[in-house]
């Protein structure tokens, strides 16, 4: 175990040494009056112990190889996600739980197929990483989808009661806005796919690159993140929509007012 600790005071020699580029932001946020000098050290602060806790957290749930080490990493993976998702949409009742379970669902599913199609073992040192590439991009599309609805549905009230008055079921009626929210949110995904490789070559393929690893064989590798990606993000946001819509009615089938007030 000692060896462990000296080999990661080593180690962290080069990340404290590139350390040096941040204080030059700092330096340039205090000269130009931008304010954001404390801000910029606390988050490099927390990402520094945050990531540090991570590397042994993970150096000992790789050692167990235990199936069990594995769930229990992608639920709290998922829970922190579904709650900082939740907070993007606050206004959109019961938020935090409408994301966790959209996350949930479009990574689990999409996790399966690779397991089942044996594109990744179900090992710690396979399966965590990947599992948090899909539950960040869930995160940030299922916020966004959450959010973009709600706030669409609010501008548009009129045209949805309208719609609710000729007939129209809650879904039918906010069609529109249900399907701009997702393209909206699923855009960024889509546009990063189309132009991966021929901006800047993504993080799992340099690091492959970087660890020594061929780029023929770092591109299969970020083809399979692409592909997942894609699938776990579209899956998530479209759940987050089905969860979500029937807050913003009442049982009577008309819009519940008090959720569209808040700001």
């Amino acid at each position: 175990m000692d060896s462990v600790y000296v080999d990661f005071l080593k180690g962290m020699l080069k990340p404290l040494a590139a350390t040096s580029v941040v204080l030059l932001a700092v330096v340039l946020s205090f000269t130009q009056n931008l304010g954001l000098e404390k801000e910029m050290i606390y988050s490099i602060v927390r990402a520094f112990l945050q990531l540090s806790v991570v590397g042994f957290v993970l150096q000992f749930i790789f050692n167990q190889n235990n199936g069990g080490w594995i769930i229990l990493a992608y639920l709290f993976m998922v829970s922190v996600a579904g709650y900082t998702a939740g907070q993007r949409a606050k206004h959109v009742p019961r938020g935090k739980y409408i994301a966790g379970a959209s996350i949930l669902g479009g990574t689990a599913i999409t996790m399966f197929f690779l397991v089942l199609l044996k594109i990744f073992p179900f090992t710690p040192r396979y399966i965590i990483p990947v599992a948090g590439m899909m539950v960040g991009n869930s995160m940030t599309v299922t916020g966004v989808t959450m959010k973009r609805l709600r706030d669409d549905l609010k501008t548009q009230m009129s045209l949805v009661e309208t719609a609710l008055a000729l007939g129209a079921t809650p879904r039918q009626a906010t069609h529109q806005q249900i399907k701009r929210s997702l393209v909206i949110a699923l855009s960024p995904v889509i546009d990063n796919a189309k132009t991966v490789g021929l901006i800047s070559l993504p993080g799992a393929m340099t690091g492959l690159i970087m660890g020594g690893a061929s780029p023929i064989e770092a591109i299969q590798l970020q083809i399979v993140v692409m592909n997942m990606l894609i699938g776990a993000s579209t899956v998530s946001s479209i759940a987050s929509t089905y969860l979500c819509w029937p807050a913003f009615f009442t049982k009577a089938y008309q819009l519940e007012t008090k959720v569209f007030i808040s700001e």
